[in-house]
């Protein structure tokens, strides 16, 4: 399909139209960079794309202005197409390692573009399976995310499904474990053992995860804080429970701790 009837978006930023070129899991049509970047970065740009037969255009700077308005795109901005979801059956049939547990990381109430865009970024540093977002009540995988993300949203797995709760129902079925974040859970992640086929329910600072998929869940568990004051926000949350996760996983396979 040509990109002319095909649905199209503008990433903007040196990380995400970087990533999204070395990913090569969606289309892209034409890079366009200011006349005012530097020669250094524009042939980095270029040497990248040479061989994908993308052209990459010079352009004035109120052009890219009116392609990203208000953003901050950093002097370079691609047409693309979409962003390419995995579907949650693939994801949740893909095979692992012997001896490697399954790792996904499902958002409710996620409604901030930055927090879903670091998010994604500290769950590839882990190496997390998945990450599973509702159809409702959840930002998707849009180009803000993606800036957000300094572009690792365009390595990750992401499934969109339209019922939370049914999704973990599913994921039981398949031996996966449920883990719930809940400030007030008297179990922190410290004594929870994250080496089994698991997810994580991680929800939006204000509403945090909803009742259903909460009262679903095999464990509510917590992050121990000091201070009495609000809890950490969703993505500083989600990336102190992924890396203790990837502590424990990394001590039972003797690698580094």
């Amino acid at each position: 399909m040509s990109a002319k009837w095909m649905k199209t978006e503008i990433l903007y930023g040196i990380h995400p139209v970087t990533e999204a070129v070395r990913a090569g899991k969606r289309d892209i049509f034409e890079v366009y960079v200011s006349k005012h970047l530097s020669s250094k970065r524009f042939d980095k740009i270029k040497k990248l794309i040479s061989s994908l037969d993308i052209n990459a255009l010079k352009v004035r700077p109120d052009r890219l202005e009116e392609m990203a308005p208000g953003l901050r795109h950093q002097g370079i901005c691609a047409k693309t197409g979409a962003f390419p979801y995995t579907g949650f059956s693939e994801m949740i049939e893909r095979k692992k390692e012997p001896g490697q547990n399954r790792f996904f990381l499902l958002l409710d109430n996620i409604l901030d573009p930055n927090n879903f865009g670091a998010i994604a970024r500290s769950a590839l540093c882990v190496g997390v399976d998945g990450i599973i977002i509702p159809k409702d009540r959840s930002v998707s995988a849009t180009p803000a995310v993606s800036k957000a993300s300094a572009g690792a949203l365009e390595h990750a797995r992401v499934a969109i499904v339209n019922n939370l709760a049914n999704t973990v129902k599913i994921l039981k079925k398949y031996g996966v474990w449920i883990y719930g974040m809940d400030m007030a859970a008297d179990q922190t992640i410290y004594s929870t053992d994250f080496c089994v086929d698991m997810a994580i329910i991680i929800g939006g600072e204000e509403k945090g995860i909803r009742p259903l998929p909460k009262k679903l869940c095999d464990l509510l568990i917590s992050i121990p804080q000091v201070a009495k004051i609000d809890s950490l926000n969703a993505s500083a949350a989600g990336a102190v429970v992924m890396y203790e996760a990837l502590r424990q996983r990394n001590y039972k396979n003797n690698r580094l701790v």
